[in-house]
C-alpha cells in the first residue's frame, strides 16, 4: 500500500502544509503526489501517494494520523 487518505483537514490547507505535517510522522515515507478529492468543500480530503518504506509502513501511518487533531480538526485517516 503507497497510498493515505485523509479527510476533515482545514479548508484552505495547502499542499506545502500537508506534506510538512505528514513528514513529521512518516519517518522514512516520501509524499510524492497529493491528488484532492472533490467534495461540498466542508471537509476537504487528499489522496496522498507514498515512495519508500515497507508494506506496513503506510497502514502504521495511518493508525497515527487517524484521529488527531490537526488545525482544529478530527482527521479522517485510512491506507488505500
Amino acid at each position: 500500500m503507497t497510498k493515505l487518505w485523509i479527510g476533515n483537514m482545514a479548508p484552505g490547507t495547502t499542499d506545502e502544509t500537508l506534506r510538512e505535517f505528514v513528514a513529521k510522522y512518516a519517518g522514512n515515507l516520501e509524499c510524492t503526489a497529493i491528488q484532492r478529492v472533490d467534495g461540498d468543500g466542508t471537509r476537504p480530503a487528499a489522496i496522498l501517494t507514498f515512495a519508500g518504506g515497507d508494506l506496513e509502513s503506510v497502514p502504521k501511518l495511518a493508525l497515527r494520523l487517524n484521529g488527531m487533531y490537526w488545525q482544529g480538526r478530527k482527521l479522517m485517516v485510512s491506507a488505500t
